[in-house]
């Protein structure tokens, strides 16, 4: 019977150091400009996605909608509703649920990670469990082919 060793995957080193990859892993941060793009982009973004970015974003586009009402015109109705107002305040808005789909990703990978380990965990004790039912294996299948000899042995010399 083959002699059964645990090894560990080389994966398991790294992933034990890394852990889940995150959002935030992703920015690039192998140049100076890169680091400085990413910290504006990130602070921006979390500027204008909020709700209250929003609620300013409407009232500024608010401002103008009285002019547009006064001239009349469908089409600078259509234009202010499209171009100013929905432009606007929607920016805001998505950018909220892109942030809250972040969060919930990165709530998803961790789980996961911990889940993985989890299951890494159990399948090291199932194949501890394994490599000991191989020893016992090996032992009994040693007493009857001892047991074997033994009968062979009393049966050759009966004759």
């Amino acid at each position: 019977m083959p002699k059964h060793v645990m090894t560990e995957h080389p994966r398991e080193k790294i992933r034990a150091v890394t852990g889940p990859v995150k959002t935030h892993d992703q920015l690039r941060k192998d140049k100076l400009s890169h680091r400085i793009n990413s910290y504006l982009a990130v602070k921006i973004t979390g500027a204008v996605g909020t709700m209250w970015c929003a609620y300013l974003f409407a009232l500024l586009a608010l401002i103008s909608l009285p002019e547009v009402l006064r001239s009349g015109s469908l089409k600078d109705l259509v234009a202010w509703i499209a171009q100013t107002f929905l432009q606007l305040v929607l920016l805001s808005i998505i950018i909220v649920g892109q942030n809250i789909s972040q969060v919930a990703a990165d709530k998803r990978a961790e789980e996961t990670f911990e889940d993985v380990t989890m299951s890494l965990d159990k399948a090291r004790e199932i194949q501890a469990h394994l490599i000991d039912q191989d020893k016992e294996l090996e032992t009994i299948l040693a007493m009857v082919k001892s047991l074997e000899a033994q009968l062979i042995a009393r049966l050759n010399t009966g004759k």
